[in-house]
């Protein structure tokens, strides 16, 4: 009977000297690059808001580490098989996923959003500049000659009944009438000039009614051709995809969204090529992940695109863990520590930039 007392003892001990020696151990951290969340800088150092997130983990459980670079699949592979104690990146909360590893608590929540070409400011500069542009210029023309048009026709038939004020030279007539037509358009009428005629009157009655209509019309295309540069794209949330062009990037949420929705559009090899597709007018829009979104958009300089507010296809970024860890209770308790204190919001924006 001792003798079993003292072999249990023992096991005891020993069991106990493995776990705490467990414990010591560094923690494999597994992590795969995925920019602005895990990110390798030119000397070789990894930083991101999930490495900051993890650093500050790490600290509050006064654990040390070790990084653990692996391609995103055998990232889930490891985690799996319990090769790595945590993942650390921006991995997307599944049912499929949570069949195979633990979650932590969410760090992070995003989602789909919808980016744009540029759009300029409004302003007076931009207006100037919208009006010597050709498309001005055209409706004025347009206009200059249909009132040309109109004072010629009254001329002739005024020119020899009402010598007083269409008469003189043609290009005194024609001046005169050309004025006549401008006045009785705008609706000012100053009454210095008038036809005697009945032709000249009936030309004159006509005129008056098409005003009308002109001076609508006119100032319609006066609007637009000074707002031309401002208009956005049209598209304003997702209601307003169907029938554009989108861009996006094979096997990723962002596809597999327009696909559903049965919206067309074309692959890229990579972000920024399809950000710079919709800044040069190859696609519409893009549909992506907003936090990737806003991170590159920071480095397309005078090609950065208009992120519209406002997310859909939510989803949750956490840390996972092998199925059972022993520390998901206290990585979750510090990851909540971490995202409710003030410098959180810091974090995030020293990568992602202000919204």
């Amino acid at each position: 009977m001792p003798k079993r007392i003292l072999f249990c003892l023992a096991l005891l001990a020993l069991t106990l000297t493995a776990q705490a020696a467990q414990d010591e151990a560094p923690l494999r951290v597994g992590i795969t690059e995925v920019p602005p969340f895990v990110m390798k800088t030119g000397d070789g150092r990894w930083e991101g808001i999930s490495i900051d997130l993890w650093r500050a983990v790490a600290d509050g459980m006064e654990r040390e580490f070790e990084w653990v670079p692996l391609a995103f699949p055998d990232l889930l592979t490891a985690t799996e098989q319990g090769t790595i104690d945590v993942a650390v990146g921006a991995l997307t909360m599944t049912a499929d996923r949570e069949s195979r590893f633990d979650f932590s608590h969410p760090f992070y929540t995003t989602g789909l959003s919808i980016a744009v070409p540029p759009q300029p400011e409004q302003s007076l500069l931009g207006s100037l500049k919208a009006m010597i542009s050709w498309q001005f210029l055209s409706v004025v023309l347009a206009l200059g000659g249909l009132l040309l048009a109109v004072g010629f026709l009254l001329w002739l038939v005024e020119r020899r009944k009402n010598p007083d004020q269409f008469g003189g030279s043609a290009a005194e007539g024609i001046g005169a009438s050309f004025w006549w037509a401008a006045v009785t358009m705008t609706t000012v009428g100053y009454g210095d000039k008038a036809p005697v005629s009945f032709t000249g009157r009936l030309i004159a009655l006509v005129w008056m009614f098409a005003g009308l209509i002109m001076v609508a019309s006119f100032t319609a295309a006066i609007t637009s051709s000074l707002t031309v540069n401002n208009l956005r794209s049209g598209i304003e949330g997702v209601d307003d995809l169907p029938g554009n062009v989108l861009a996006t990037i094979d096997n990723t949420a962002s596809q597999r969204f327009l696909e559903e929705q049965r919206i067309r559009y074309r692959s890229y090899p990579n972000l920024t090529a399809a950000m710079v597709s919709v800044a040069e007018g190859e696609t519409d829009a893009i549909v992506y992940d907003r936090a990737l979104l806003r991170y590159r958009n920071q480095q397309l300089g005078v090609r950065k695109l208009t992120i519209l507010p406002g997310i859909f296809a939510e989803q949750l970024y956490a840390l996972a863990m092998p199925e059972g860890h022993p520390l998901r209770a206290r990585v979750s308790q510090q990851i909540l520590r971490m995202t409710e204190s003030d410098g959180w919001a810091g974090v995030q924006a020293s990568y992602l930039g202000n919204e």
